[in-house]
């Protein structure tokens, strides 16, 4: 998840609005901001809500193909990533300075997890501010938001694992540790599946749970793990018989060829059949559709959210992170666009500033197409 820095601003916003939300009185001002946090898709928005969703579902698919792309066959005009990552060339120059950025990708996760993803609602809500606390929430407009935490912990544990399904693979730092440091192992196995199961935990849906015990104990439970994975970066490090290129370049190939290319090619796959449900969607305009487009929002949302450990070279270096998952969003322009249809506010191009590019993230991605298609959790209906 890219944390925009329109977020004060956004959050100020939104303040605002709950005030507007609970108290409407004769102010104009006021009353649009209602109308941008509360929007009903109907009969005489229709066509431009469906444009709208079908641009962005377009501009998803796009950036995961080129994410993939990247990856796979060619990057800045020159070798795949894949291949420069797993040859450690340029900005990798060993196995380990690849291993240190599988590891540094795992810890950045977990502690966005604690910290952000759970813990900015959380401090808001202790704070006073429980309507600001409630817009923080991830994945609120669909109530996935804890399911979206644990699939991030289930890209560490991927990474770890050397697999996407749970089982260990041969050339994986989890055999490299257990047979070396059978201690350490247990930490860091215990952690990631401590962190998971108290996402889990938070009664759903989290935004109606923020100031929960098992929130905080999810918290705490992702610091354990961003601290055990601190600490198995370092005993990497400093253990001459491991951390040379014989040992761990069979671990890094593995890494790339069985966890990050499938995890891209998966979400690729399912970006192409969520902008097939959109458009499915706008050419016969049913809540049976919203409800299989909501599906298909849900099916392309899993790999993303498990590939968030390893937000390193192309989906960073070309802006794709925060074409595809900025929050939170700008409610206001996005209904701004659904009046004017003017979708080219969706687009940026290098050389634009960096308000500009970070206005047009925060119109498109995954959560804008969650806000055009969930209300409170639920597929909108046709009326």
């Amino acid at each position: 998840m890219k944390q925009s820095k329109l977020k004060v601003l956004i959050l100020g916003a939104v303040a605002v609005l709950a005030t507007a939300s609970c108290d409407k009185k004769n102010d104009n001002k006021k009353e649009e901001v209602v109308e941008a946090a509360n929007i009903e898709y109907s009969s005489k928005n229709a066509n431009s809500w469906h444009n709208y969703m079908n641009n962005a579902a377009s501009l998803l698919k796009s950036d995961a193909t080129s994410l993939y792309e990247s990856w796979a066959t060619s990057y800045n005009d020159g070798d795949a990533f894949a291949s420069t990552f797993k040859s450690h060339k340029a900005t990798y120059t060993s196995a380990l300075n690849c291993v240190e950025q599988i590891l540094e990708g795992c810890c950045d996760i977990a502690s966005e997890v604690g910290t952000a993803k759970i813990g900015d609602p959380y401090d808001l809500y202790q704070s006073g501010k429980t309507t600001e606390a409630l817009y923080a929430v991830e994945s609120w407009y669909s109530w996935h938001s804890r399911d979206d935490y644990t699939n991030n912990i289930y890209s560490i544990r991927n990474s770890y694992y050397g697999t996407r399904d749970g089982k260990v693979a041969e050339n994986s730092l989890y055999n490299l540790i257990s047979g070396k440091n059978a201690e350490l192992h247990k930490k860091v196995v215990d952690a990631i599946s401590g962190a998971a199961d108290a996402i889990q935990a938070i009664p759903q849906p989290f935004r109606n749970n923020i100031n929960s015990t098992e929130s905080s104990n999810a918290m705490d439970a992702c610091a354990e793990l961003d601290a055990v994975l601190a600490e198995l970066e370092s005993y990497i490090q400093n253990e001459a018989s491991i951390n040379t290129d014989e040992v761990l370049d069979p671990i890094v190939t593995n890494y790339v060829d069985a966890v990050v290319l499938p995890t891209y090619s998966d979400l690729q796959q399912k970006a192409t059949a969520l902008q097939a449900a959109v458009t499915a969607l706008n050419n016969d305009r049913t809540s049976a559709n919203f409800s299989k487009a909501c599906n298909a929002w849900l099916e392309a949302r899993e790999p993303w959210e498990m590939s968030e450990a390893f937000l390193f070279g192309p989906v960073d270096e070309l802006g794709l992170d925060p074409n595809m998952d900025s929050w939170p969003l700008d409610q206001e322009a996005i209904v701004k666009i659904l009046e004017s249809g003017n979708f080219n506010e969706m687009n940026w191009s290098d050389g634009d500033s960096d308000e500009a590019i970070e206005a047009a993230q925060s119109v498109r991605g995954f959560h804008t197409l969650e806000f055009l298609l969930f209300k409170d959790g639920l597929p909108r209906t046709v009326e």
